[in-house]
């Protein structure tokens, strides 16, 4: 009996020493490997049902098909469905729609066959019951539109039908024809197949022009929601709701010219009325607040002229249709002008205005016309250089100006607001003041200098102006109640009112004792103000932003008071009020208000809650050494979600109450962050070259050894440290992925800069190096093992580095300037500037152009000191760079060959400052992974190093099963 007992305990021993090794297996972490990036997932399209009850958000992928969420916070269920985003909750919170994306694989299928647009997988729609969780689907949907508020009906627009369909649907109809007349397009109404309609001979011998071309449009459906009934619309090319959903407005571009118009359809009654029919454009729908009017543009009566000026038409109820307002020969428009389809028609907050775009009418193009020869002119006397003009020709080509019809007056007077000398008019919040902007004299300073403008005060009723500000350099803005206009002066540092009822101007801050602008601004312009919390109700006072706090100052300047009581200022915390509700307008002081906090010395985040009506110091709610955001309000319950992150933690989802003592996570995003090795990030302060205290984030790997020498990667921009709680999801990029870094047991150290105006290439250096430095000098970093990283102006600064210094083993600096004086008459051509304005007064820090300058311009261009680097350099500069010219990747890397130094340069054709094509991401990732590893790790040296890529072998690496998971690890997840 006593031999059994001691075998089976060595049986019992041997089992548990095989299953250890077996659960140590199941349970070590692994380094982050390029096969996580692609189905890492991000939170998406975050949205709260106004019950507080429901949550609905997308997962979405690094690569592949999304997935929609929807949880019940009373029940704790979790439904969730297939390739399902950007949902939209009812107002009665009955429902979510949502488009379902087709997948994929079948997308990347079509592209790779070459489908024609219209025979690749199209868009679906989703429609879930949240009462039963039941899911109703429709395929090949355009986009889908609920009213605001109103949840009974859904109007979705259908894809053209596919070739075979719409051949089968032809046959059908033209059975029917032969039958019947085919009635108008109304609901439930059906439309004959495309049809060439042949003229009559006479018609034919006097038609000398082509005819125009018009868009047909598609099957409109409206749903009711609860009873799952439908009817259609043939032919509709737009549509929209009345905000209370009792009406819905469409077009009709049909292939038969006499079913165009606009109609009006009431769902409840099956009633349509005919706004307005026959061939023609028709677009511009839009209501008032009431939905009691309606108004909309139409070229139907010069539809066949060459050039065919639009009209502007109004809808009131009890009409039976739509009456013209303005069109090509109204009195107040100027001289050959006409209503401008490239603005979409609105109406004042009480539905008395009517405001729309006038646009003079473009000259026919003469048949005969030779075709205009391709060149470009410069002159000095262009307000804006060419490639601007080019960039924003087809804006200019829409350009119109505002125009405001008085619906109360008996004769309907229409008064024009804007003009060519005033292009931009701003409307008051209720559409009864009108502030114009002016910045054409100014516009060649914008080269080099910054947006000036005058402003001016429209009135409304006749149309006069009367210029406030001259060559004023930053945005001017009504309050809510239109009693007040407030600016910040830059020249004197201080925000001003200006009272409407008397043009009177207010000091409302410059004798505060307190600085509103940007105290740690180091760039050669002038320091903006930290802005505006907003205005409180009835216009009585404005609420105004100093570095940490929030101050309460009545418009005329009368008085001031510390909102917050310091309570900012003495503890380094920016506290800012958090509006909730997207449509308000003023702030109540009655309630209390909720403000965000920020620790500028800890990156500490939280909320607080300030009562205005007591003289108390805002009260603490929930503060964390992490980084709290994305805060959003139930509309109508004291719901709240938010997401918290750190390094470690992704931003997830949370609920809580009004007081943030009952939070609760509600998303599990990416739940497989267990199975792999992390990082910590932790806050270190230095001193800088002049004994300067700055910050810098330093992250460790998770099974971080202060015995071991770690290879440290730097990562460069300006001021990093306020990033300290941020997380970094595993993914491709232009930068490197400081997750996959710190989890393959790199540290990675992200120091602050701090500039002197006129030397920002040696304000770096005291920076970094430093910051460098100091990390070495805590024991555990190898330093012949240092890389560096950064893109755009952090590349510019490493490649200033590296010609002062020879600390760093490696370093790759993309879309770098490295010639000042060359890069200064250059072009952004993103926006078709100039660049010298950025030298003058914004990032690049001269302060000057280089011909006041010339030294300072040179010292800090690398590429003349090229000769003293050391470091292995490698650059992404794409060729179509929409930001820094590429030329000035070209210009260091030939620089680098002539030496006989070690650089490589990436030049991905088509991409612009920034990779935007993830196979293209995938690529450069690898090869910038491979570079530093090579250096900073000793891995192998890969074979485009050693012996380049050839120009016709350039890009046929295949890389894709880098990225590829395990099947194991499919079914895990």
């Amino acid at each position: 009996m006593k031999g059994r007992n001691l075998k089976n305990r060595y049986l019992v021993l041997v089992i548990l020493l095989l299953f250890i090794p077996l659960a140590f297996a199941q349970t070590a972490k692994r380094p982050v490997s390029y096969e996580v990036y692609d189905s890492w997932k991000s939170i998406q399209g975050t949205k709260v049902s106004s019950d507080g009850r429901f949550v609905v958000y997308t997962l979405m992928p690094g690569e592949g098909d999304p997935e929609l969420v929807v949880l019940d916070l009373q029940t704790g269920k979790e439904n969730r469905y297939a390739r399902g985003r950007d949902a939209v909750i009812s107002a009665d919170n009955k429902f979510v729609v949502y488009t379902i994306v087709p997948p994929k694989a079948e997308v990347d299928k079509a592209k790779k066959e070459k489908k024609k647009p219209e025979e690749q997988p199209k868009n679906g729609l989703g429609i879930i019951n949240l009462a039963t969780g039941q899911q109703v689907t429709v395929d090949r949907v355009k986009n889908f539109k609920l009213a605001e508020e109103s949840g009974k009906y859904l109007a979705y627009l259908l894809e053209p039908p596919l070739a075979k369909e719409a051949d089968k649907a032809n046959k059908t109809e033209e059975k029917k024809e032969a039958e019947k007349k085919e009635p108008e397009a109304k609901p439930t109404a059906k439309t004959e197949p495309e049809q060439k309609v042949e003229p009559k001979a006479e018609e034919k011998k006097e038609e000398k022009k082509p005819e125009k071309k018009k868009e047909p449009g598609t099957e409109l459906v409206i749903r009711e929601l609860e009873t799952g009934k439908t009817f259609s619309v043939q032919e509709v090319s737009e549509y929209i709701w009345s905000k209370n959903g009792r009406y819905l407005a469409y077009a009709v571009s049909s292939k038969k010219p006499e079913n165009d118009g606009a109609f009006l359809l009431e769902p409840d009654t099956s009633q349509t009325i005919t706004l307005l029919q026959g061939q023609g454009h028709y677009s511009g729908l839009a209501f008032d607040e009431r939905g009691q009017k309606l108004a909309f543009l139409s070229d139907r009566d010069s539809y066949q002229e060459k050039v065919s000026p639009y009209k502007l038409y109004l809808w009131q109820e009890k009409m039976s249709g739509a009456v013209e307002i303005a069109g090509p020969k109204t009195l107040a428009f100027p001289a050959k002008s006409a209503p401008s389809e490239n603005r979409t028609p609105s109406f004042s907050k009480d539905g008395n205005l009517l405001f729309f775009g006038c646009a003079p009418v473009p000259e026919p193009i003469l048949e005969d016309a030779p075709e205009p020869v391709k060149v470009d002119i410069w002159s000095w006397t262009d307000s804006e250089l060419q490639p601007m003009q080019k960039v924003r020709a087809e804006e200019d080509k829409k350009r119109n100006y505002l125009a405001v019809c008085h619906l109360n007056t008996k004769e309907r007077k229409i008064v024009v607001l804007g003009s060519e000398d005033l292009p931009e008019i701003r409307l008051s919040d209720d559409g009864h003041k009108a502030l114009g902007i002016n910045n054409r004299p100014y516009r060649q300073l914008i080269s080099w200098d910054r947006d000036y403008a005058d402003y001016f005060l429209v009135d409304i009723n006749s149309g006069k102006r009367a210029r406030i500000l001259e060559k004023f350099p930053s945005s001017v803005s009504f309050s809510p109640g239109a009693n007040y206009l407030i600016f910040y002066d830059d020249s004197v540092n201080a925000w001003f009112s200006y009272r409407l009822a008397d043009g009177k101007k207010f000091d409302l801050t410059s004798k505060l004792g307190v600085n509103f602008f940007r105290e740690e601004w180091d760039t050669p312009n002038e320091p903006p103000a930290y802005g505006l919390a907003g205005w409180t109700e009835n216009d009585a006072s404005v609420l105004i932003y100093d570095r940490y706090d929030i101050w309460e100052i009545k418009p005329d300047g009368s008085s001031a008071r510390v909102l917050t009581g310091k309570l900012g200022r003495e503890n380094n915390l920016v506290l800012r009020y958090q509006k909730l509700d997207p449509e308000e307008k003023a702030i109540s002081l009655k309630k209390p208000l909720l403000l965000s906090a920020f620790n500028e010395k800890t990156k500490a985040t939280g909320f607080y809650r300030l009562d205005p009506a007591k003289n108390e110091p805002p009260k603490k709610l929930i503060y964390l050494d992490k980084m709290l955001g994305n805060l959003q309000k139930a509309k109508n319950a004291e719901t709240y979600v938010f997401t918290i992150q750190t390094f470690e933690e992704f931003p997830d989802l949370w609920t809580s109450g009004p007081e943030f003592n009952n939070l609760k996570k509600v998303s599990q995003a990416n739940p497989q962050q267990a199975e792999y090795l992390w990082g910590k990030a932790e806050l270190i302060t230095y001193l800088n070259a002049d004994g300067k205290e700055l910050q810098a984030v330093l992250i460790k790997p998770e099974n971080f050894d202060p015995g071991q020498k770690y290879p440290l990667m730097v990562y460069i921009y300006e001021r990093l440290s306020d990033q300290l709680h941020r997380y970094y999801a595993p993914g491709p990029g232009t930068n490197i992925n400081f997750t996959r870094y710190v989890s393959n047991g790199y540290v990675i150290l992200m120091p602050d800069i701090v500039y002197e105006i006129g030397y920002p290439g040696l304000s770096a250096l005291k920076c970094v190096v430093p910051a460098v430095e100091t990390v070495v000098g805590l024991g555990f970093i190898d330093p012949r093992r240092i890389g560096i990283q950064g893109h755009s102006w952090g590349g510019y600064q490493i490649t200033y580095l590296i010609t002062r210094t020879n600390i760093f083993a490696a370093c790759e600096a993309g879309a770098a300037v490295s010639n000042m004086v060359s890069a200064y008459g250059g072009i952004r051509w993103g926006t078709g500037m100039s660049r010298a304005f950025q030298y003058e007064k914004t990032q690049s820090r001269i302060g000057t152009p280089p011909w006041e300058r010339a030294l300072q311009f040179i010292e800090n261009s690398p590429i003349f000191w090229v000769e003293r680097v050391q470091t292995p350099y490698l650059t992404i500069h794409n060729d179509e760079d929409d930001a820094v010219p590429w030329y000035q990747g070209i210009e260091f890397f030939t620089a680098m060959r002539r030496l006989g130094k070690p650089a490589w340069m990436f030049v991905f054709n088509g991409e612009k400052h920034g990779l935007r094509q993830r196979e293209n991401q995938k690529y450069w990732t690898v090869h910038l992974d491979e570079f530093f590893d090579r250096y900073l790790k000793g891995a192998p040296k890969p074979e485009w190093m050693d012996k380049g890529v050839s120009y016709l072998e350039r890009g046929r690496r295949d890389l894709s099963g880098l990225f590829k998971q395990r099947e194991e690890k499919k079914e895990r997840n």
